[in-house]
């Protein structure tokens, strides 16, 4: 499910996303979200392209588990990651100001999810390089499909 168009802090605080269903086909994506991390990242492909588009940071609260299976909020702040891990820029800054301004995150809580993200850049760009080399390449199984959407896929009550 997605939202019918793109929304703000301001949508979520109001309680007024509506959701339709839709299959994601802009990239192929694999997420990797560290055990407890306040991050995913994301190897992104051009859809049904070998040649890696670029890496992702979503900095997001640590995944919980459902019973349907794992939950997160996202923190409307990202970075994108050239394929070569060279250069990287911000994403999405000025939804993420608008949150803090909106009293979604406090100043701390703020400074805290920048600094997850600069967190998660070092380990992508530096020390755990060699880690995500390997999943530059990465194929899933000819096999797997995409799981269908379950029906009550909106109770989050465990």
């Amino acid at each position: 499910m997605i939202p019918v168009e793109r929304t703000s802090p301001r949508d979520l605080l109001l309680d007024q996303i509506q959701l339709v269903p839709q299959t994601w086909t802009d990239t192929d994506v694999l997420m990797l979200v560290p055990n407890g991390a306040s991050h995913a990242i994301y190897a992104m492909w051009k859809t049904g392209q070998a040649k890696l588009l670029c890496w992702y940071i979503n900095l997001q609260e640590p995944l919980r588990r459902t019973k349907l299976g794992f939950d997160s909020m996202d923190h409307f702040l990202d970075i994108v990651i050239s394929a070569d891990r060279s250069t990287w820029h911000w994403k999405d800054e000025d939804e993420f100001n608008e949150a803090v301004e909106l009293g979604i995150f406090s100043p701390d809580e703020a400074s805290a999810i920048r600094s997850e993200g600069e967190r998660a850049l070092q380990l992508l760009r530096t020390d755990n390089a060699q880690f995500y080399d390997r999943w530059e390449n990465w194929r899933p199984p000819s096999e797997w499909g995409i799981p269908p959407l379950l029906e009550d896929w909106d109770d989050i009550e465990e």
